[in-house]
């Protein structure tokens, strides 16, 4: 089932790695050089899709592993899938406008709150699980 926790990483990665590019065709497009971070609005909207995916990201990547080993691989994969779904709705609603962005905010800070809580459940019941 790890396999599937994989996919959801790579997913994740491969997701970053998008709207990455997108910030850099949106300095070109805006005619924000860098290290310029601010200018036209739409290119700072895309900037904070990048950068608050990245912050969220160093949070989800360890919780999702945790709560795969000491919870439930399946379910690790379904919390996962979730929350990229949530990045996605995320980005693009913020792309358009700063008020589209909730939903998407809402379900992936929702899916990596349930992955890092359920991890730390999990790794506490399986001290009940050492020998004596």
């Amino acid at each position: 089932m790890s396999s599937l926790t994989s996919l959801i990483t790579t997913l994740t990665l491969l997701f970053y790695l998008v709207i990455t590019i997108n910030v850099s065709q949106a300095r070109t497009k805006y005619k924000v050089l860098p290290p310029q971070t601010a200018g036209d609005p739409n290119f700072e909207r895309v900037l904070r899709v990048q950068q608050n995916t990245l912050e969220q990201i160093v949070f989800f990547l360890p919780s999702l592993w945790l709560f795969s080993f000491y919870v439930s691989p399946l379910w690790s994969t379904i919390l996962g899938a979730v929350w990229l779904a949530g990045r996605i709705a995320y980005a693009l609603g913020y792309y358009q406008a700063a008020e589209k962005r909730l939903i998407g905010f809402g379900l992936s800070s929702l899916s990596s709150t349930l992955l890092v809580l359920g991890s730390f459940v999990g790794i506490i019941l399986s001290f009940s699980k050492l020998p004596s």
